[in-house]
């Protein structure tokens, strides 16, 4: 069988191409996006599509699935957060071709703004999840994931991490199975979750959480490696190769499949060592399981709670190692580098005037956020997507209608079609007068310049309709909308100036394209 060197993200678009998946969605998110990308470049006979949103990619994943279609979804670890509501539903109605969610989580966020450990969601929401450790188990997870979610009836997730997506490794190259779609069904009591239709399906899904348990313990998925009986150690994902690396003689128990936990194995295992030990990234989830069952272990008192984990850091934990070796000290601090807007970015124009004129600046996820830092320091609240409009909203309710004058909501041309869209609707209905301003440098630059709504392309390249910002802002009720070049940098100045002295809504369009984008 051929084999190639590919990163985490394109095994596992390999894997779907294998398993006979005919559509995918996903928002692009660091770092997820090379998923659909390779999916589009590659393998076009998957539909392949970028979704407004993560909820929406989500919901037409489970639409495709529910009419019989294999279907994937991909999106960062906050994004499952946008596409929960949908995903615990659609545990619920199960599936009817494979459905298979994708979810980068990121510890150390490298380009995120938590790093929350999206085990836990799988818990809540009562699906199985795989978690490979190497793009060679990303390809196989991934075609595994759809046989599983035929077979038990349940959407599946694959979670990966940073290091696992942007890793490279030697996968083996299979063949595409062909996989016809199946007839799409008129069964309301298993897609219409109405409360009598919803509380049969609880226990169906219970009653195969018990079925999956046991193929937890039985597949091999979660495999005992047997060494050194002093020392045990339970570990998944890249965790996994860090304890190969630095203690390859003791025994392991690697999890490759996180949720439901393989109680018997782990009871086994912990019988057949002296002393446990459970190394994990960010929260103690496999520990506290380990715990539950009555079995001693020793986990986050020794392995940091916060951060990627790295060979030296797990190195020191177990090994009582010093690392980094100890190097002379040739007394010179490093001057630190921090990331800036590139030089003519269009977005520094509109915070070099946003900070001439001393506004509050209620940030949002893109590029732009960079703006909070110097030589800028024009931006004082970032949350997640969308949040900046909602919370210049809340300024206003919190201080009056003078907030206003000196406040300003900034949100990305992408980041406002993913989440800015009905925050703007409730500036407009609860009566709030202050100015949003939309940072439009026509794509979403912060994750490599994938196309959008707005921008009038498709992941596919194909030429489609152009979501008309200025329309849309007057659409919802917004009756003062100016678009202006940043780069005219006097005209924005006397915009902003005018719009944010005006006492009604008011919706500036900040339009540039990025330095960047070809």
């Amino acid at each position: 069988m051929e084999k190639k060197v590919l990163l985490g993200n394109e095994a596992i678009a390999r894997g779907a191409y294998e398993a006979g998946c005919h559509v995918a969605a996903a928002y692009p998110g660091t770092p997820s996006t090379e998923i659909l990308e390779t999916m589009a470049r590659d393998y076009p006979v998957i539909r392949s599509q970028w979704s407004p949103n993560e909820k929406v990619a989500l919901e037409v994943a489970a639409g495709a699935s529910v009419a019989g279609a294999r279907a994937l979804a991909a999106m960062k670890h906050v994004g499952l957060n946008v596409a929960a509501d949908p995903l615990f539903t659609f545990s619920y109605t199960g599936v009817n071709g494979g459905f298979v969610i994708i979810n980068a989580d990121d510890p150390g966020a490298w380009s995120s703004q938590n790093e929350q450990d999206n085990r836990h969601l799988a818990r809540a929401a009562k699906v199985p999840m795989l978690e490979p450790a190497d793009p060679a188990e990303c390809r196989e997870f991934t075609k595994l994931a759809f046989e599983l979610s035929e077979k038990y009836d349940r959407p599946v997730i694959v979670r990966i991490t940073t290091r696992i997506a942007h890793s490279q490794g030697l996968v083996e190259i299979g063949e595409r199975k062909d996989v016809p779609v199946k007839p799409a069904p008129r069964d309301p009591k298993k897609y219409v979750m109405l409360p009598a239709h919803a509380r049969p399906r609880h226990k169906f899904i219970e009653e195969q959480h018990l079925r999956l348990r046991e193929y937890s313990n039985t597949s091999g998925l979660n495999r005992i490696e047997w060494g050194d009986r002093k020392r045990g150690i339970i570990t998944d994902g890249v965790a996994y190769q860090y304890v190969k690396e630095t203690c390859p003689g003791d025994s392991v128990l690697k999890i490759g499949m996180v949720w439901p936990m393989p109680d018997d194995v782990i009871r086994e295992f912990a019988a057949g060592v002296e002393n446990l030990y459970v190394v994990e990234e960010i929260d103690p989830f496999i520990e506290e399981y380990v715990k539950s069952l009555g079995i001693k272990a020793i986990g986050k008192e020794i392995i940091p709670l916060c951060g990627e984990l790295t060979p030296e850091i797990v190195d020191a934990a177990l090994n009582g190692k010093q690392f980094p070796p100890t190097l002379p000290d040739y007394n010179t601090e490093i001057p630190a580098r921090p990331p800036g807007l590139c030089k003519g970015c269009p977005h520094g124009f509109v915070f070099t005037v946003l900070k001439k004129l001393d506004l509050i600046v209620n940030g949002d996820i893109g590029c732009y956020t960079l703006a909070a830092l110097p030589p800028y320091s024009a931006m004082h609240t970032q949350g997640c997507m969308g949040a900046s409009i909602g919370m210049h909203l809340g300024f206003e309710k919190a201080h009056g209608p003078e907030m206003a004058a000196k406040t300003v909501a900034v949100i990305g041309d992408s980041t406002f079609v993913h989440s800015g869209i009905t925050p703007l609707i409730d500036l407009v209905y609860n009566k709030g007068t202050g100015t949003v301003i939309i940072l439009d440098n026509r794509g979403t630059a912060m994750t490599g310049h994938q196309d959008h709504p707005g921008t009038g392309k498709t992941l596919m390249g194909e030429q489609t309709h152009e979501l008309d910002l200025a329309m849309l802002a007057r659409a919802v009720g917004v009756k003062r909308v100016v678009t202006v070049d940043p780069k005219d940098m006097d005209e924005f100045e006397r915009v902003v100036r005018e719009e944010t002295a005006a006492r009604e809504p008011s919706v500036i369009i900040s339009l540039r394209k990025c330095i960047l984008k070809m």
